[in-house]
């Protein structure tokens, strides 16, 4: 088995401070699923665009580094036994039929840090 990145793009994160159980049903559903079928190894949900600070030589600005219509909403790490695998486990994400899409990238090396 190997670990892929699945890197969510979307309009936006749907994870505000504020958002309900409600708001978050159809992305915590998909994490169920994935847990369930033992797939997923870790997942970070991103707060929304506003809340972001980008840093350059110039000083720190508001919002992402790059300006696009869509943003990393958040990423997940699951195992799967190669690519092709990987892709159609990704291909489970709700995000995709909502007008948004994932990208799937091997991990080459590193893990939590103690």
């Amino acid at each position: 088995m190997a670990l892929f990145a699945v890197l969510i793009y979307a309009d936006d994160s749907l994870h505000s401070p504020d958002a309900t159980p409600e708001d978050l049903a159809e992305p915590d559903a998909h994490a169920d699923q994935l847990r369930a079928g033992g797939w997923m190894r870790a997942a970070y949900a991103f707060t929304p665009r506003g809340m972001a600070r980008s840093i350059r030589s110039t000083g720190v600005s508001v919002g992402p580094y790059i300006e696009s219509e869509q943003v990393v909403a958040g990423f997940y790490v699951i195992d799967a036994p190669d690519l092709d695998a990987a892709l159609i486990i990704a291909g489970t994400n709700n995000v995709i039929t909502d007008g948004g899409g994932v990208e799937v990238r091997p991990v080459h090396s590193g893990g939590p840090i103690e």
